[in-house]
């Protein structure tokens, strides 16, 4: 079978780097990266450090609203399964990259399996809630993660379509933890100066729009983590690194490291030794499971 992969964000790398090299062995994959996630260290790092096959398509689309995004992402996906011509599309997540390709393959009567099936938040706000129902919904296989995956998946009726599979992100973890020790990570500051890790340290990850969109939702965070009883390490997510260095200049957050952003490998060793990790990544707080870490996500953590 001829199947086409498409990922364009962090998390869809991670799980990519252990789901490529398996589904290779059977069959022939055209691997096309949307370019939704295009900083080095989110993007080419991570392909590099977790031998993921290089993209046979790379369509460079990032930045601009959702629509626009997700709208230009449809028309070149829908360029390359005209021209590739696959039996299937494999899709993973919740991304807008996510949604791109069920659209564009759908529509044209093509199998589309998506990884990481009927997870919910209930929060019709988010719009990877928005991606993932939609998503599932157009979907042909479902690949489910977990039991209450399936019980969502039931409720909707999408039951007969849905196969408890089990977590990429999980084997991802068990392959890759390990791999560096904390000595070996090099964090960067905003300013490009090296930073020394801390013996002890809270770890913060905060990207979601409903956070970072405005100048008091992200600064509830940051006070909130400068007066906890250790450092914080903070990678910070491109778009919103201008907002963060006005607010540090305007606050001064001492307790805070601001840095740039960060490989899976320095991300899950972060995690490992960290005390804490406050996130609103979903799949960050699923590797904080995995490390049986202590997880707080941050619209709780905002309102304690």
């Amino acid at each position: 079978m001829k199947i086409v992969t498409i990922v364009g964000a962090r998390p869809q790398f991670i799980k990519a780097a252990v789901v490529c090299h398996k589904l290779r062995e059977k069959h022939t994959e055209i691997l096309v990266h949307t370019g939704q996630h295009y900083d080095y260290n989110m993007s080419e790092k991570f392909f590099e450090e977790l031998d993921i096959p290089k993209p046979d398509h790379n369509l460079g689309i990032s930045g601009g609203s959702h629509g626009e995004m997700t709208g230009k992402m449809l028309i070149e996906i829908e360029k390359v399964l005209l021209q590739e011509k696959p039996d299937g599309v494999l899709l993973y997540g919740d991304t807008n990259s996510t949604l791109a390709g069920a659209l564009a393959a759908s529509k044209l009567h093509i199998p589309i399996i998506h990884v990481e099936a009927g997870l919910r938040t209930h929060c019709r706000s988010n719009p990877e809630e928005l991606n993932r129902i939609c998503t599932d919904h157009l979907s042909d296989k479902l690949l489910v993660c977990t039991e209450c995956g399936m019980a969502y998946a039931k409720k909707e009726g999408l039951e007969n379509r849905s196969i408890l599979v089990g977590d990429p992100m999980y084997d991802a973890f068990l392959k890759y933890s390990g791999k560096i020790e904390r000595n070996d990570i090099v964090l960067l500051s905003l300013e490009g100066k090296k930073v020394t890790i801390p013996d002890q340290f809270y770890y913060l990850t905060c990207h979601r729009e409903e956070n970072t969109g405005n100048d008091s939702s992200l600064y509830e965070v940051l006070y909130a983590m400068n007066g906890l009883d250790a450092q914080t390490i903070y990678p910070v997510h491109p778009r919103n690194k201008n907002r963060v260095m006005r607010l540090n200049e305007k606050y001064h957050f001492k307790n805070i490291i601001f840095s740039e952003p960060v490989g899976y490998l320095e991300s899950i060793c972060l995690v490992n030794n960290s005390l804490k990790i406050v996130t609103d990544s979903g799949g960050l707080q699923r590797e904080a499971f995995f490390a049986k870490k202590k997880c707080i996500t941050v619209l709780d953590f905002k309102m304690a």
